[in-house]
């Protein structure tokens, strides 16, 4: 009785989902590897500068929501810039209680003529997809990552080091 019933997903289905994250996983990996490359930063940090380039944080929580994350995780990303000299944390001149992250000389110049991240491209292609799409696209992401156990893992920065005390 080898016989598929309709509660069991069509192989080729199958197929066609994992040969969809294959080519969204080496894109990613590929374009933070190509980025790593020409700035010398993780990808993660290139996009926190590219964002601070086009605009000054106003405090780690607006830098968060730029970058879609939460405020733990881009502040590590922060401080690993910082100690490079690439950004730097000052006094926000609207709120003295929040800290103001802007980038410096210095990390312009990393910046120049480097492509965008992989990041942004992703972020780009989401908001291109129809309301209900996404809704669906991430309600089913999140069911399969629980089906994967892997839904009490935290979410952070893309290719960024989960290691704070990490060299990149």
């Amino acid at each position: 009785m080898g016989a598929q019933t309709s509660l069991q997903p069509d192989r080729k289905d199958v197929t066609s989902a994992l040969d969809a994250i294959r080519r969204m996983v080496r894109t990613l990996r590929t374009s933070a590897t190509d980025i790593e490359r020409s700035t010398g930063l993780s990808a993660a940090q290139t996009f926190v500068l590219q964002l601070l380039a086009d605009a000054p944080a106003e405090s780690m929580n607006d830098l968060a929501a730029r970058t879609l994350t939460d405020q733990s995780s881009v502040s590590v990303v922060v401080s690993r810039l910082e100690a490079k000299g690439l950004v730097a944390r000052g006094q926000s001149p609207s709120d003295a209680r929040r800290t103001r992250v802007t980038i410096t000389d210095a990390g312009r110049a990393r910046l120049a003529g480097r492509p965008v991240t992989v990041q942004a491209r992703l972020i780009r292609a989401l908001d291109k997809l129809p309301p209900d799409a996404l809704t669906a696209l991430g309600e089913h992401l999140t069911q399969l990552t629980a089906l994967m156990g892997a839904a009490h893992e935290p979410p952070s920065l893309l290719f960024e080091e989960d290691d704070p005390s990490s060299s990149t």
